[in-house]
């Protein structure tokens, strides 16, 4: 039995792409399922788009994301979120900030805390806003 907290990213006609470039980041292989995978009913040209995506790691739902379609209300930002990515692992969370940070706007550096961690923050090319807090490093 267990029990996962995951993100789940409402993006617009990006879904795919930012599964495939956060799985590039994490070393995990999309999962995606369609609209027209589902039997849902979409707008026009909207079948293709992502119903339901997720990344695993070891087993276990790691990331999730999907298309908001076009008859639905979506904004970005409205509904401020981030994602956190904490641990000990300094090179794996290293890693991790280095490729989350292609195109992106690194609104905190990753350096040194007062605390005594390494902590930074970046808003990535989706738009997504992400925390890595790398203990006592």
């Amino acid at each position: 039995m267990s029990a996962n907290v995951n993100a789940y990213l409402n993006l617009r006609g990006t879904a795919r792409d930012a599964l495939t470039f956060y799985g590039s980041v994490f070393g995990a292989e999309p999962r995606i399922g369609t609209f027209d995978d589902f039997g849902m009913p979409v707008g026009d040209g909207e079948g293709g788009l992502v119903m339901h995506g997720q990344l695993d790691r070891d087993g276990r739902p790691w990331l999730m994301a999907s298309d908001v379609p076009g008859h639905m209300a979506w904004k970005p930002g409205e509904n401020t979120f981030s994602v956190s990515l904490s641990g000990d692992d300094e090179a794996v969370l290293t890693g991790w900030w280095n490729a989350l940070s292609e195109g992106a706007t690194v609104t905190q550096p990753l350096e040194k805390a007062p605390w005594g961690d390494s902590f930074g923050m970046l808003t990535d090319r989706f738009g997504v806003s992400w925390l890595v807090n790398i203990s006592g490093s």
